[in-house]
C-alpha cells in the first residue's frame, strides 16, 4: 500500500472514510467542547401529564464518546439551552471554565442553534472581534470569537473545530444556517489554528427517516449521539491528514518547546 493511500487523496472528501477509532484525532490528549444540549446528550422525556423534560446526559454526549474511541479526556462545557452570548456573559465564569486547570490541546465548538434559530441573535461580521476581546460586538460573531479568545489566552497553541449546524429536510430555516456556516468559515479564516467542521455540507442530510432512527423529540437518542462522534472524529481526522504540517507540534501544546529542525 502506498503512503499516500493510506493519509489522503486529493479528491477524498471529509466524511467519505469514516473511523471509528478516533484515526488521528488521538493526537489531542484532552479535548474541550463548548457547546448546547446536542454536545451535552441530552435526552427528551415526556412526563405522565405529556410535558417534555430534558436532560444532560454526558455520558452519553458525542463528546465522551469521542474521547472513549480516542483514549483521550473529553471536558464538557456544555448545557443545554447554550449560546454564546450567555456563555461569555455568565455560563463560562459561573461554572469557572476559563480556569487554566481546564486548558485543552483542542476545543470543539458547537453553537449556534439557539443564537441564530431560536433566539434571533444577529449575527454580525468579523468587524465585530476587537483585539480587546471585552469591546467585540455584541453580535454572535462577537461572543462566539471571544470565547475563541478567552481560550487561546488559557491554551494559546490550541486547536479549534468549527462546528456548523447539519442541513435539515425540515425545521431549520436554512438561510440562517447558511449565514452561520458563512460566519464560521470567517471566524476560521480571521484566528489562526482554526478550522470549520462544515456537517452543513459534508454530512448527511437531516431527514425525517435519518431522524426516526437517530432522533428522540428534538434531540438525538443515544445511537444518535455515538453516529455524531463518528462524524466529528473523522472529520477532525481528515483535517489532520489533509494539513499534516499544522498538528506535528501537537504534542507540545502547553508547554514552549518548540521543533526546529
Amino acid at each position: 500500500m502506498k503512503l499516500t493511500d493510506m493519509l489522503c487523496t486529493t479528491d477524498e472528501k471529509p466524511l467519505e472514510n469514516l473511523v471509528h477509532n478516533g484515526g488521528y484525532t488521538a493526537i489531542f490528549r484532552r479535548i474541550g467542547v463548548v457547546g448546547d444540549s446536542l454536545s451535552s446528550g441530552e435526552f427528551e422525556s415526556i412526563d405522565k401529564n405529556g410535558n417534555k423534560n430534558y436532560h444532560d446526559y454526558f455520558e452519553h454526549s458525542w463528546g465522551q464518546h469521542l474521547a472513549r474511541m480516542c483514549g483521550s479526556e473529553c471536558i464538557n462545557l456544555s448545557r443545554g439551552g447554550m449560546t454564546a452570548k450567555e456563555y461569555c456573559e455568565s455560563f463560562a465564569d459561573n461554572m469557572k471554565y476559563w480556569s487554566p486547570s481546564l486548558a485543552c490541546h483542542c476545543y470543539i465548538i458547537a453553537l449556534g442553534v439557539n443564537d441564530i434559530h431560536n433566539m434571533g441573535q444577529e449575527i454580525g461580521t468579523v468587524a465585530d472581534i476587537k483585539d480587546d476581546y471585552t469591546q467585540n460586538g455584541k453580535t454572535f460573531v462577537g461572543y462566539y470569537a471571544q470565547i475563541i479568545q478567552r481560550l487561546k489566552k488559557i491554551q494559546p497553541r490550541a486547536k479549534f473545530f468549527l462546528m456548523t449546524t447539519p442541513k435539515e429536510e425540515s425545521r431549520r430555516d436554512q438561510n440562517k444556517s447558511q449565514a452561520h456556516r458563512k460566519a464560521l468559515y470567517e471566524i476560521a479564516d480571521y484566528f489562526d489554528n482554526a478550522y470549520v467542521l462544515d456537517l452543513y455540507e459534508n454530512a448527511p442530510v437531516y431527514t425525517d427517516e435519518f431522524k426516526s432512527k437517530f432522533f428522540m423529540g428534538g434531540h438525538m437518542n443515544p445511537m444518535g449521539y455515538v453516529f455524531t462522534a463518528h462524524m466529528v472524529a473523522s472529520y477532525i481526522d481528515f483535517i489532520i491528514r489533509h494539513n499534516m504540517d499544522d498538528f506535528k507540534e501537537v504534542g507540545f501544546i502547553g508547554t514552549d518547546l518548540k521543533y526546529n529542525g
